[in-house]
Order: structure tokens, then C-alpha cells, then sequence
């Protein structure tokens, strides 16, 4: 039986304001025999429910696509919903059943916006940082159909309808490049609106927008005057249509929150409450009239990425009383997001909640890694009963709570931690036999939930918690087997183009802070890689296309700037931050930077190449393949010797020339096995920063040495990803000695204790390990090559792509056999890769050749068979004792970004 089934369109269920004239919609299709393709589709897009009114009929198409498939009926019209469903036939031409119904919203045409900006006129000179509360009234005289609110703000919002949330979204409008790009967003209403009198309610606060960023206490990066934008459309039964604005006619006051802050929290003044402001019939004698201020409609993109949301909710783990005699809440896991805490005290009663990562060495409540970030929440309570709070406006990166105010004995029962980020619906899981490693693996999906809130962040807790790009590219893959990422970093991507020089440099931080800088090989190298990775991982053509502009840019700004054109030998680099081989009073690795550089230039320029391809630039593709080869040849001429050798001889050296193919190929063998004497001879440890991390695994399996890679990734003692779990981590650590064995810090100036960039060890963990990969874009040819390893007993990684669930897990049993567990999704294939002579594999005790699903097999002369499977669960059991974890991995396993 062949069913259809989750329907999206741009990656998401049922989303309201879509923005492009061609949206593209995606299927799964589901069925109970193995072998499934597709071989056509139909898709029905209709005005209304009962599909009576077509936009489009494809009628039946002769196609096994089903994911992005951009419409190409009618033009849309904007604010309107559009029902879909979608129809499929196997190969054997059964058909499936219509799909259940899924729909779109188009968004509001940049024209149709004639709402005004207002901005509060009762702040006071020392009341500037308190929040802004907006209100107005209107009346409803008919029957409700639809409504639909669009709202954004120079600042953070929050929006009430009658005294309620419309949904549980969170920090809109969200970060983006605000001079070039404002996202607005759309809420159904129509259930909140009521016959006669109604209210609209607003607080707006500094956010990112006017609030203090990076360091030395700067502001008002983007403006110094918050403000907001709203216009909500309103649909009678008659079919008339009224809209209701942000103008003049609004009021305006302060309120309780007086203080909201991202870097340092909030105080909020229970007993300036004032009840029902957002409701009707409120009477505001103090309120005041709004002022216009003068800012035009350019720049405002509907919401693009997953909103922020409180995705999860922790109960603490335990009251701590330190030496010092502080109360502490231990929440037992480094998040991000807030405490919602419940309190009865009497009136003016101040609580305060601060935040923080670690205790210190003795037990007590440290907060030097914070900087100047007081990540502090002050509550004053306005009596007579109990009283709920949670913060509005900022968020916190901790672990502990400081707690003075509330009675000890209340707190467990009284808090509750939210752990807020960009909703982005989960995709992979692993697991193995060995409990630290599993505890890496939460560690890095940890991190990767902190430091995605709205913009990839490389620290959730200091005064920083900015955009950098060179974490992000680092960790991309990693983060696509998580979540699905394809939204956020289509946002993210385009504040990428939108803050681009002029000359192609890249900020080192996007959205761009004015005195950050610019230009940083590997990390402006984010414009090239993150796009061509998302293409690959989800099939995404359109993202090449929208940032090829910017990835050609960034490619071309390099080729500007070496001393000889296919050398970057100028300018300032990060290099392989943190690496442990550089000066012990330093950031900078050993590796020379110009190395580093020259070699992300080739590598940029080989995916531009590579981009131009898919896009069907013939002549852009030529030119930079060319452009690659003289990038190749200049760097043997300069950075490896006469007789192939690499000469700088670090970590990092070695993996970046191997990982991009730099090197001569009869000089890639001896120079990986020199990598693995170097891992060796430093104890079965890494020496890598930032830049060599992410490829260390990946090149030492790819030449072969997947079982070294295995001691690497289990190694317990420093330096090595198990030592942060074996002192208590519970994210991923900005430096490899974020706690050093003594129990003392590294430093405080720099010392995040949730900074995702050496996660990037999870790509590993999933493609060589569990060994699921991809073959073609977005995971419709599949490869499954897990790696067996004598030092685990088991491995299972799940990862949902876009046209369904793929596993794939090994398992030895007591015997010496190994059990082999994969699952190919509907419509596609996979070509799984098994370690046993084709005779020593059977499922259920029938061999592959009685083996149903089973379309190619093949063996080499060392007893690897490759069997292409179609889609299907299947159980395979291979007798052989031979394992073969230390062969060289296939070109095409290793060599994507």
C-alpha cells in the first residue's frame, strides 16, 4: 500500500506568509513492501478546501521527484491561503490515495503595508532602557472569517490580541543585517478577535536592535530608537475587509519591565503591573499618544527561518549551598533560555536569579567567564499571592542559578528552566556501547540547541553571542545531521550576502558589528561552504542560485588579495584558533596562516567551480576550475617540499592539504601516514584548533585509519573530546581546557563553556561510524558504510532527510558475528558497503541472493561487497570475523564539506 504523506512547502508545515511567487513543496511517501520508487506524481493546488477552485493540476507526471518542487500554476495572490495535495505511482503503476490536505499563506505584497511607525513618547532621559508598552482599541460590528496580524519592531515585541499571545514564538522579529534586511511576522488571529470591542497590546525592548553588543558596553548598533509595525487585516463574512494599524490614534506608557537587556537580563517591577492594559475597556489615565517616527517599508522580509520558541522545559536537579554560603540551583545540564519561577512574598520583596555556567573548583558560583555580561534577573514582588515570571526580552546561557529572596527550601518545587532557541525540527540521533561518547553526542546537540538562536552564535553567555562565521562553517554538517538546518541558514545566509563588502570581504560576524572586522580565510570561507553543504545535504538548487552572487564575490575578493594572485599571503587571519600547537600565551596555532588561507582558497574556489556546474554557468565553471588548479599548483610550489612533503609539519598542515586534495596523489599516502605518526606520537592526541578539528577524523579515515580515529574520538585524557566529559560537561567547551585538571580555568576573558566548533567531530560520529552518507544532493542515492570497530560493541545513527528515515547501526554479537541494521527510505536508493564476503551475509538465514530489496551485488578481492538496496528495513548478518575498518574509505565518502 502506497501512501503520500508530510507535506511541506519551503520546509515547513502549513506555514502563513510565504513569500516567493514559486514556493517549493516536499513528500514523503510511505509503503509497506520494499524496492519503492516513484515513478510519477500529481499535484492539485486549489483556493479552497474541496479543491474546487484550481490554481494548478499538474495532472500525472512521469517523475521520481518529490522534493522541492516549485509551483508553476497561476500567480499567487498575496495574503491568500493555498490548499495542497499531492498523489504518487510506484514503479508497477499503483497509485496512492490522495494525501491528507496541507496548505500554504502568502504574504503581504510590499505594497499593501500602510501602517505607520510608532515609537513610545513617555520615556524619560533615566527611564531609556525601560520597556515600551503600546496599546489600542477598535470595534468589531460583524462575523469574523480570517485574520491575519503582521507585526515587526526596532527592537524585540511581544504582541497581544485581547490580553493573549497569538503563539508561543518568541525574540521576534528575530537578528538580522536590520539596515538591509527586517524580518516581520504573520499570526492567525481569527480565533482571538470577538464581536465588539478588542484590544492590541505591545512591549518592545532593546533586543539586538538598540542593545548593548559585543564588548566595551557599545549599543545602538543598528538605531537608538525602538519602535514598532503593525497591521492586522481583518475578513467579515460579507467579504468586505478592514485594516487595523499602528498610527497615531495608539497610547503609549512605561510598565513593570524596566530594565530588559540580552547580555545582562531583566528587571521587572511586579508593582507597576497594570492589570488588563492589553485587554478592552482599560482606562490608562497616565497613558499618552505614540509618536510617528520616519522610517520607510524597505528591507521587510517575511519570517524565513523556524521561530524561536521554549522548545523544552527542565525541572533542577539539586539545591547546592556553597562555601560561600550562596543558595544554587543546580539545573544539571548547560542550557540557554531562562527559569520561570513561581514566588509568594509580600509586597517590594526584590528575588534575584544570576546566572552562570560552572562552579568553581571549591563549589562556589563563578561568573569571571562572563565578562561584563551580568546575566542577571531582579524581581520585585507586587504581594498578595502567588506570582509567576518569566523573562521577556533576554535570555541566559547557565547552568546554575544564584538565588537570593525566595525561601531555599521552595526553590525545586518553584522553578522550572526553559530552554529556549530556533524551533528547528530534529533529524538525527546516535548512540553507541560506549556511555561517554553517547555523552559527547548529547554535547554537541547541547551546544548546537544554545548557540542557534536565530543566528549561529558562538557562545550563549558572555557578552559576545555573536554570528561568527567561521564556527558556523566548521560545524554546518554537523548541524544538518541534527536539526534540520535549511531554514535557518537560508536566513542566515542571505545576512551573509546582505553584509558583504563591496569588494567580496566577509564580515568575521554576521550580522555585521562595525569593528569586528572583515575578511578571514576560513571564516568568510562561510559564503562558499555553507550554501554548497546545504545544497547537498537537502537537494537545495535554490540556495545555490540565491547566493552565488555572494559565494563568486567572496572567491573573487580573495584572488584580489595574495602578493601573487593564486597565493593569499596578506592580511589578517584567525588561522587554526585555539590550536594546542602555537605559543602557550597565544590564540594562534602553529600552522602558518598564509598555508591556511591559501588552502581555503582552493577549496572555495574548487565549490565554486563545482556551484557554477549545478547552475549551469559553463563558463564561470570552467574558469574557476582553472582558477583551483593554479590555487593547487601555487600551494605545492610554496608549502610542500621538492620530495612531496608537507612543510609545515603540523596537524592541521597535513589534514587541510589531504581534506582538499592538495597534495600530489602519490604523495597523499605517505603524508596521511605521517599524520597518523604525528596523532600517535603525541599520545593518541590532537593538537588541532578551530580549522584542523573538523577534518582531523574525516582524513584519517578516508586514508585508512578509521581505527586510530576511533582512539582519537575515545581518548578520556587531555587533550581530547572525552576529557570535557570526564570533568562534567555537559556542552561542548570553547577550549580544550576550558577546566584544567587541577579543577582551575583556563581564563576568564575568553572561556566559554558552551561553544559548539569542536562538535564538528559529530559529522564523523554519523558518516564514518554509523557510516550514513549521500551519494547524490539531499540523500536520494544513499551510501551506508558504517565503520566496525573492536573498541565498541555497538553504533546506531537514525537521520530523517527529505524523503524519510534512514538508519543505519551495527551490533557484534557474542559469536564474533555482526549484526547490520539499515533503513533506506521510499524512493531512493542506497548502496551499503559491508565488511564480509557476499556468502557470509544473510538476513534471516536466506542469502543476499534470495533477499528481497537486494537489486546489485558485487565483490572485490578484499571481501567488501557492495549491495544496492531499495528502499526497506533491513537485518543482514555477517559471519566473516574479518572486519575491514582500516580500509581506505571511497573518494566520494569523504571528500564533501
Amino acid at each position: 500500500m502506497l501512501s503520500v504523506y508530510d507535506l511541506t512547502c519551503e520546509y515547513r508545515r502549513n506555514p502563513i506568509a510565504i513569500e516567493q511567487q514559486q514556493p517549493r513543496l516536499s513528500w514523503k511517501l510511505r509503503a509497506d513492501t520494499r524496492g519503492v520508487m516513484q515513478s510519477a506524481y500529481r499535484i492539485q493546488v486549489a483556493q479552497d478546501p474541496e479543491f474546487s477552485k484550481l490554481v494548478w493540476d499538474t495532472g500525472r507526471v512521469d517523475s521520481d521527484s518529490s522534493v522541492l518542487v516549485e509551483y508553476g500554476g497561476k500567480p499567487l495572490h498575496s495574503r491568500s491561503r493555498y490548499f495542497y495535495r499531492i498523489q504518487a505511482w510506484d514503479a508497477g503503476g499503483q497509485s496512492s490515495d490522495w494525501s491528507e490536505l496541507a496548505f500554504w499563506e502568502t504574504a503581504l505584497r510590499h505594497d499593501e503595508w500602510q501602517a505607520a511607525w510608532i515609537s513610545s513618547s513617555c520615556r524619560q532621559a533615566e527611564e531609556a532602557e525601560a520597556c515600551d508598552y503600546m496599546r489600542h482599541e477598535f470595534t468589531i460590528g460583524q462575523d469574523v472569517v480570517s485574520a491575519r496580524l503582521y507585526v515587526t519592531a526596532q527592537g524585540l515585541y511581544r504582541i497581544y490580541v485581547n490580553g493573549l499571545t497569538p503563539d508561543d514564538s518568541l525574540l521576534a522579529p528575530g537578528w538580522t543585517s536590520y539596515h538591509h534586511r527586517l524580518q516581520y511576522q504573520a499570526y492567525d488571529v481569527t480565533g482571538l478577535l470577538a464581536s465588539g470591542a478588542n484590544a492590541l497590546g505591545a512591549m518592545v525592548g532593546n533586543g539586538w536592535y538598540k542593545g548593548n553588543l559585543a564588548w566595551e558596553g557599545k549599543r545602538n548598533f543598528y538605531g537608538d530608537e525602538r519602535a514598532l509595525l503593525l497591521q492586522l487585516h481583518i475578513v467579515y463574512a460579507d467579504g468586505s475587509e478592514e485594516v487595523v494599524c499602528s498610527d497615531d490614534t495608539w497610547q503609549c506608557s512605561n510598565g513593570a519591565l524596566q530594565r530588559s537587556e540580552l547580555y545582562h537580563g531583566e528587571l521587572y517591577d511586579a508593582r507597576l503591573e497594570e492589570t488588563g492594559w492589553s485587554e478592552p475597556d482599560f482606562r490608562g489615565e497616565q497613558w499618552q499618544a505614540v509618536r510617528i517616527i520616519d522610517r520607510e517599508y524597505e528591507g521587510l522580509v517575511a519570517q524565513e527561518s523556524d521561530p524561536m520558541r521554549i522548545v523544552q522545559e527542565l525541572q533542577p536537579l539539586q539545591l547546592l549551598t556553597s562555601p560561600r554560603g550562596e543558595t544554587i540551583v543546580d539545573m544539571g545540564q548547560n542550557m540557554v533560555g531562562w527559569i520561570r519561577f513561581t514566588a509568594q512574598q509580600e509586597a517590594g520583596a526584590i528575588i534575584e536569579l544570576q546566572h552562570a555556567e560552572v562552579l568553581d573548583r571549591d563549589g562556589n558560583f563563578y561568573t569571571g567567564n562572563l565578562r561584563t555580561a551580568s546575566q542577571t534577573v531582579t524581581y520585585i514582588c507586587k504581594g498578595g499571592g502567588e506570582e509567576t515570571y518569566e523573562p521577556f526580552f533576554s535570555f541566559q546561557g547557565f547552568r546554575y542559578v544564584k538565588v537570593t529572596g525566595m525561601p531555599a527550601e521552595e526553590l525545586l518545587e518553584r522553578m522550572t528552566g526553559c530552554v529556549v532557541h530556533t524551533d528547528m525540527e530534529p533529524t538525527g540521533s546516535f548512540q553507541c556501547s560506549d556511555h561517554m561518547l553517547n555523552q559527547l553526542q548529547r554535547n554537541i546537540v547541547w551546544g548546537q540547541k544554545g548557540n542557534f538562536v536565530d543566528v549561529p552564535t558562538d557562545c550563549p553567555q558572555r557578552d559576545e553571542r555573536l554570528g561568527w562565521t567561521g564556527d558556523a562553517q566548521v560545524f554546518i554538517r554537523t548541524a544538518a545531521f541534527q536539526f534540520n538546518v535549511a531554514p535557518f541558514f537560508t536566513k542566515w545566509l542571505k545576512d551573509v550576502g546582505a553584509d558583504q563588502q563591496s569588494d567580496g570581504a566577509v564580515p568575521h560576524v554576521v550580522p555585521d558589528i562595525p569593528g569586528v572586522g572583515y575578511g578571514s580565510s576560513a571564516w568568510g570561507d562561510a559564503a562558499v561552504i555553507c550554501p554548497w553543504t546545504i545544497y547537498e545535504c537537502y537537494g537545495d538548487r535554490r540556495i545555490l542560485e540565491s547566493q552565488y552572487n555572494s559565494m563568486r564575490a567572496w572567491v573573487d575578493y580573495i584572488r584580489a588579495q595574495g602578493e601573487q594572485e593564486y597565493l593569499w599571503n596578506t592580511g589578517f587571519h584567525f588561522g587554526d584558533w585555539l590550536a594546542l600547537d602555537g605559543k602557550a600565551d597565544s590564540s594562534f596555532g602553529a600552522t602558518p596562516n598564509d598555508l591556511i588561507a591559501t588552502a581555503f582558497y582552493a577549496y572555495s574556489a574548487d565549490l565554486l567551480a563545482k556551484t557554477a556546474e549545478v547552475l549551469g554557468k559553463s563558463d564561470d565553471a570552467e574558469a574557476y576550475r582553472e582558477l583551483n588548479g593554479r590555487v593547487v599548483h601555487a600551494f605545492r610550489a610554496e608549502f610542500v617540499t621538492p620530495s612531496g612533503r608537507v612543510a609545515s609539519q603540523t596537524q592541521t598542515a597535513y589534514v587541510l592539504a589531504l581534506m582538499f586534495d592538495l597534495l600530489e596523489e602519490r604523495d597523499r599516502p605517505r603524508t596521511a601516514a605521517m599524520l597518523a605518526e604525528h596523532v600517535r606520537a603525541s599520545g593518541t592526541h590532537l593538537t588541532t584548533g578551530f580549522v584542523g578539528t573538523p577534518y582531523l577524523c574525516l582524513v584519517l579515515s578516508r586514508f585508512g585509519y578509521t581505527e586510530l580515529a576511533y582512539e582519537l574520538v575515545l581518548q578520556k585524557e587531555y587533550p581530547s573530546w572525552l576529557y570535557s566529559v570526564s570533568k562534567g560537561a555537559t556542552t561542548i567547551w570553547e577550549h580544550w581546557d576550558s577546566i584544567k585538571p587541577d579543577g582551575s580555568f583556563w581564563s576568564d576573558e575568553m572561556n566559554s563553556f558552551n561553544h559548539y566548533a569542536y562538535g564538528s567531530v559529530g559529522e564523523w560520529l554519523y558518516r564514518i561510524a554509523a557510516g550514513i552518507n549521500l551519494k547524490q544532493p539531499g540523500y536520494k542515492s544513499i551510501q551506508l558504510q558504517p565503520h566496525i570497530s573492536g573498541q565498541l560493541s555497538y553504533v546506531k545513527a537514525e537521520l530523517k532527510s527529505m524523503y524519510g528515515d534512514i538508519v543505519s547501526g551495527w551490533r557484534r554479537d557474542d559469536d564474533g558475528a555482526i549484526q547490520l541494521e539499515v533503513t533506506v527510505p521510499a524512493n531512493t536508493t542506497a548502496e551499503v558497503v559491508v565488511p564480509a564476503g557476499r556468502r557470509d551475509i544473510t538476513e534471516h538465514g536466506t542469502g543476499i541472493d534470495g533477499i528481497e530489496g537486494v537489486l546489485e551485488v558485487s565483490e572485490d578481492a578484499k571481501r567488501v561487497t557492495r549491495l544496492k538496496l531499495g528502499s526497506g528495513t533491513y537485518c543482514l548478518k555477517l559471519s566473516a570475523s574479518r572486519e575491514h575498518c582500516d580500509e581506505a574509505m571511497p573518494e566520494a565518502a569523504i571528500r564533501m564539506p
